[in-house]
């Protein structure tokens, strides 16, 4: 068999293997978005226009999963909590977004997505506003890119600093929500710190995407883009539908909401390891100085200043 032929092969071969791992209790979020990175930038992804698209599918219907391991009346007193300073963060995130932008010579349609995505939810924050205010590629690349790789170091950061601060499960689930861009990140963080904090952190930042419809609204108004579609993410409303059912539901088939919570448990950590495939050196190269800086003062003046809130609470 020639190296041209083996190679492909063989990438394929260790891509699957880790992949199946991930989808065992051995293997926890973080470890499964290193593992991604690692593949990434040494045998290469051989599955890169699949799981582009699969990470995005496989997160949505893990997060319809999750709804069947949380109480409805725990998740609604969660998000009551957590309503205020989703507000105050949005608001501040995106003014802060356009002076820093201004300051550091950020183009405004770039700032602009950088800071939608830090406000509100990453990469899907971005790919609602950017139609709406006509950004060029380029910018969409530069813009999810430096979210990209922000959102793995939170995955691997925030577990840690949470320990070293001693903070409750309550407290580091809300921090989560507020300070991490994607909810696969918010998700597998918490998922890493306890069941508390996944199913507070999973409820406010739910709660927090839904703030992607007024802001795509206000994109429209902002930039005078008349008859603008606005993107919902609908499959909020199956997690919604699942939690209901799973804290209303007969008491008999607490057994089948139990295993389909494992089952998305587990395939929110492949989504984990799908993310970290696509971390590989092109990204990081596509990702431009003065925009990465943006994302980074905004990613930690949001999560220094969420965490001092919470803490004082």
């Amino acid at each position: 068999m020639s190296l041209a032929l083996s190679s492909p092969t063989i990438s394929r071969a260790i891509f699957i293997v880790v992949g199946a791992a991930c989808l065992t209790p051995w293997v926890s979020p973080p470890v499964a978005l290193a593992a991604g990175a690692i593949l990434a930038n040494t045998v290469g992804n051989p599955f890169r226009p699949l799981t582009s698209k699969l990470t995005k599918k496989l997160l949505q219907y893990s997060i319809i999963g999750l709804g069947f391991g949380i109480n409805a009346q725990q998740a609604l007193q969660a998000s009551q909590e957590g309503l205020l300073l989703t507000v105050a963060s949005i608001i501040l995130t995106l003014t802060a977004g356009y002076l820093l932008g201004k300051w550091l010579g950020v183009d405004y349609k770039t700032a602009y997505l950088v800071s939608a995505g830090t406000a509100i939810c990453g990469g899907s924050a971005i790919a609602a506003v950017s139609p709406l205010i006509h950004a060029e590629e380029k910018q969409m690349t530069m813009a999810l890119g430096t979210v990209f790789v922000l959102n793995s170091v939170a995955l691997l950061v925030f577990p840690w600093i949470g320990n070293l601060l001693q903070m409750t499960q309550a407290d580091f689930g809300l921090w989560a929500a507020l300070a991490i861009h994607d909810t696969s990140s918010v998700v597998g963080a918490a998922q890493t710190y306890g069941e508390e904090a996944l199913r507070i952190a999973t409820t406010v930042k739910l709660a927090r995407a839904l703030w992607i419809i007024p802001l795509a609204f206000f994109t429209a108004f902002a930039f005078k883009q008349s008859g603008a579609k606005v993107s919902i993410p609908y499959f909020i409303g199956g997690f919604v539908l699942t939690m209901l059912i799973g804290s209303y539901g007969p008491i008999k088939l607490e057994p089948l909401y139990e295993g389909i919570t494992f089952a998305a448990k587990r395939g929110l950590t492949l989504t984990l390891f799908l993310v970290g495939a696509g971390l590989a050196k092109e990204t990081l190269r596509q990702v431009g100085i003065r925009p990465f800086l943006l994302g980074i003062l905004l990613w930690l003046g949001l999560g220094i200043s969420s965490l001092l809130v919470i803490q004082s609470l």
